[in-house]
């Protein structure tokens, strides 16, 4: 009867108390939750309240950037690269740190992981200034439109009609969609804060001088490639979404995927076209065709077959632009729970293996 008394004991107090393996295998999967929960609030809160007004972090890091650009250029690709690397690196190391100082408290992950989040993405003021666009257009304030237009891109405004200040508009809402949106998500999902901080540092790099002027022509070049690097992925995770969620915007999936495919690689950046081009035929419209940057003319692909943008189709963009980025956050959040969950299950597994085998041959030595 003692015996029986106390194998019920046992029964009850395991009841109350899960083996180790299992309270491990449980707090295993809550940092995943919290870096999931902290992309979604994030990405709540860009979409609530747009960039942070007042000392933007990405604009204190340009500063800082443009300083150490002054100490260290040179027209040369290995300056770029050391460049690229101080400015990046720098960044990354700080995600690190904050994401260990953060491990300790689920809560705080949570909410360093927003807040981070927040900092880096850009969707709610690309679609604002892209809306602005629209009504300055729908006005016939076309003076005021490409006044409007440096906000979302860097093409020369002077001359441009209508139609080319839409197309420009839409150009820019498909290819930031994944460069404002789309990418941080996923290395925030992939990589953490570390991720999130990384990625907006590279894409910064390559918007301040990752472009083919004579003075960076060169220098620059690091920048540019590791920013293709990064959004190799993004881009046509940005198409496949687009492509998927045309029928929001009153077009095709059959005839996106189709104009991807066919056109898509019809761009100089290995990236932004598929981006443009998904866009494109989702709508229905045509982009592509010759620019100007900086005084030089640059002549593109033609992207769809449809005609050239209007107003109306800014508006539609916009709103494909938001259903692709409400859609990236879910897909990060889950990948971020389900990765984290996989990797911390895996090395408990191990570790309960280890801690056996210790237990077997204590067992055998006895």
């Amino acid at each position: 009867m003692a015996d029986a008394a106390g194998s019920t004991a046992g029964i009850r107090l395991r009841a109350r108390h899960p083996p180790a393996c299992a309270r491990g295998a449980l707090m295993a999967r809550r940092p995943g939750l919290a870096l999931a929960l902290g992309l979604v609030l994030g990405s709540a809160i860009d979409t609530l309240l747009g960039d942070p007004r007042r000392a933007h972090p990405v604009g204190c890091f340009g500063q800082a950037a443009t300083a150490v650009e002054r100490r260290i250029w040179a027209d040369s690709r290995m300056r770029g690269v050391i460049f690229a690397a101080l400015c990046a690196g720098s960044v990354m190391v700080l995600g690190i740190e904050l994401q260990l100082k953060a491990r300790g408290s689920r809560a705080g992950l949570a909410a360093a992981t927003a807040l981070a989040t927040w900092t880096v993405l850009g969707g709610a003021s690309l679609t604002a200034e892209a809306a602005a666009m629209a009504r300055l257009i729908e006005a016939g304030n076309l003076p005021a439109a490409r006044r409007q237009l440096p906000v979302l891109c860097g093409r020369d405004p002077d001359g441009l009609d209508a139609a080319a200040l839409a197309r420009a508009t839409v150009e820019s809402l498909a290819e930031n969609t994944s460069d404002a949106v789309v990418a941080p998500l996923f290395w925030g999902a992939v990589g953490g804060l570390p991720g999130l901080l990384g990625y907006r540092a590279v894409n910064t790099l390559d918007a301040m001088v990752g472009h083919r002027s004579p003075r960076y022509a060169r220098f620059g070049w690091a920048a540019a490639r590791l920013d293709d690097v990064a959004n190799l992925v993004p881009a046509r995770l940005t198409s496949l979404l687009a492509v998927t969620l045309a029928p929001a915007a009153g077009g095709s999936p059959s005839r996106a995927l189709r104009t991807v495919c066919r056109d898509g690689a019809d761009h100089p950046s290995p990236n932004a076209g598929r981006c443009e081009a998904a866009f494109a035929g989702a709508l229905g419209v045509q982009l592509g065709g010759n620019s100007s940057y900086q005084g030089l003319a640059e002549r593109r692909g033609l992207l769809g077959d449809g005609p050239a943008p209007t107003a109306s189709d800014i508006h539609r963009a916009i709103l494909l632009s938001q259903l692709t980025g409400a859609a990236a956050t879910v897909l990060a959040a889950a990948v971020a729970a389900a990765a984290r969950g996989h990797a911390r299950d895996e090395r408990m597994t191990s570790q309960a293996r280890m801690s056996g085998r210790r237990r077997t041959g204590a067992c055998a030595s006895r």
